[in-house]
């Protein structure tokens, strides 16, 4: 399956974001969503980039936008991952049953069972505006995002915004 494109509708999911609390995508509709996929908590590229993500969590939300990170590590695992590094937004488990969500926005990598590092911005009525697939090893960074977010705002082409 390739991942899901601008266009389509972003399909729903509820995901554990502690051990005892969920998070649904529908609770942000009316809202700008960010969804930034990794592959592992702790890995040093995963590190980086939701540290970057963490740094700009202010110019994101002058898009009215709220970013969700999601990858198949356990509840736990992420709660570590979040105190440590003072993250935040919420870090969500696609544990089980395992990459479902990933398989959903077709990020699943099923060789290393781990999800994908993509990206995908997401206007307030559900709609899948921009989505990235970066390898594996590399930090997309983040103007893509914030070029989609401006499209956004200014009504400009996300083609010629985000080329």
């Amino acid at each position: 399956m390739a991942i899901l494109s601008a266009g389509k509708a972003a399909p729903d999911f509820t995901l554990r974001s502690t051990p005892d609390q969920t998070v649904s995508l529908s609770e942000f509709r009316g809202r700008n969503v960010i969804l930034a996929f990794y592959p592992a908590d702790w890995s040093p590229v995963c590190g980086d980039e939701l540290a970057l993500f963490n740094e700009l969590l202010e110019e994101f939300g002058k898009y009215d936008a709220q970013l969700l990170a999601i990858s198949v590590d356990g509840a736990w695992s992420h709660a570590a991952l979040s105190r440590d590094r003072k993250y935040h937004f919420p870090l969500l488990s696609d544990f089980e049953p395992k990459g479902a969500v990933a398989r959903k926005y077709g990020v699943y990598d099923e060789k290393d069972g781990v999800a994908e590092r993509a990206l995908f911005v997401i206007d307030r009525s559900g709609v899948i505006r921009w989505s990235y697939l970066s390898p594996m090893g590399v930090n997309p960074g983040a103007d893509g995002i914030l070029k989609a977010l401006e499209a956004m705002q200014s009504g400009t082409s996300l083609k010629q915004a985000v080329s």
